[in-house]
């Protein structure tokens, strides 16, 4: 048995969760989490960058017929008028890519009813980053915002340096309770000043309104970009337990109420709804959309979010 596996034994959790990184099993969590990142996603992110999590880079190629499925951003007109074929533009990977994480870390991802906290998979998802993206002179940094404070963590690469941002973000401080996060304005910090073209990733469970996708789809103007929605079943499902009392975290408030079918049902068509309303605004930005659950293997939704992102800088149909 391996030391994670023995480790989420004695914690009483899945082995295929992420590890507890708080207090004083911060050190060892961290490091259970590198060993399962490197163990399950190497062979993945292999070579260049072409057609791997980063996408294809920036850099202008040749030019191919346009198959369905292909990004229309990167269709050819001049080459599609002179030959009446649409096309689209193939890209180079970059020599050097620079990626940028928006993490938010406000009070609603304090919050876990499965195997962890949501807070848990957003340095999961972090991690999973880094890994997929470290290497030949690539670079990394962050803003990271818990509605009461921002830090922004400069992009430099190297793996000591890779490390110490996922140890940032998870030893950041959790916010007050009734403190609002502002995921537009934390988007917007990616956005100015203006950066080298590269891979800006958004880790939020994106709860509340929709007001961050005008600043979504004008980070994706000059970004390839990736958003990762962190959820846990009762963000989605009331359970059935009779009176249980609701509480908004980024408000303070507080709500008894009596679960009975009918609110059951209405609270999950709501949830669906702002699900759906989420995933169409992440798709009209042209962002990659990767779920991950507390109740899920994190790393598997990864690993199938890679392959289809593959698939579909291949040709194969759109992530």
């Amino acid at each position: 048995m391996s030391e994670k596996e023995t480790t989420a034994q004695a914690e009483g959790r899945p082995s295929w969760t992420p590890p507890v990184l708080r207090g004083d099993r911060m050190e060892a969590g961290l490091r259970l989490l590198e060993l399962d990142v490197r163990r399950r996603l190497d062979g993945l992110l292999q070579g260049n960058h072409l057609g791997l999590v980063p996408g294809p880079g920036t850099e202008p190629g040749e030019a191919r017929p346009y198959q369905p499925g292909d990004d229309v951003r990167r269709m050819d007109w001049a080459v599609t008028a002179r030959t009446t074929v649409p096309h689209i533009r193939e890209t180079v990977a970059d020599r050097e890519l620079e990626t940028w994480l928006a993490v938010d870390l406000s009070p609603s991802l304090d919050f876990g009813t499965a195997a962890c906290e949501k807070r848990d998979l957003v340095v999961a998802a972090t991690a999973a980053v880094a890994h997929l993206t470290r290497g030949g002179g690539n670079r990394i940094g962050a803003v990271i915002s818990t509605g009461k404070d921002t830090v922004r963590v400069p992009a430099r690469g190297g793996l000591a340096y890779a490390r110490g941002l996922i140890r940032k973000v998870a030893e950041t401080p959790q916010a007050p309770e009734g403190t609002a996060g502002d995921l537009a304005t934390l988007i917007e910090q990616l956005r100015r000043p203006p950066r080298r073209r590269g891979l800006a990733v958004v880790i939020s469970d994106f709860l509340g309104g929709v007001n961050w996708q005008r600043a979504l789809r004008g980070l994706s103007a000059r970004h390839d970009l990736i958003a990762i929605e962190v959820l846990d079943p009762r963000d989605v499902d009331l359970p059935e337990v009779g009176t249980v009392v609701l509480s908004d975290p980024e408000t303070g408030r507080q709500r008894e109420v009596h679960a009975t079918p009918l609110l059951r049902r209405e609270f999950a068509a709501a949830a669906a709804q702002h699900r759906a309303d989420v995933a169409a605004a992440i798709r009209r930005a042209g962002a990659g959309h990767l779920v991950l659950r507390t109740d899920s293997d994190w790393v598997a939704d990864t690993v199938r979010f890679v392959v289809a992102r593959k698939r579909g800088w291949s040709g194969g149909g759109a992530a």
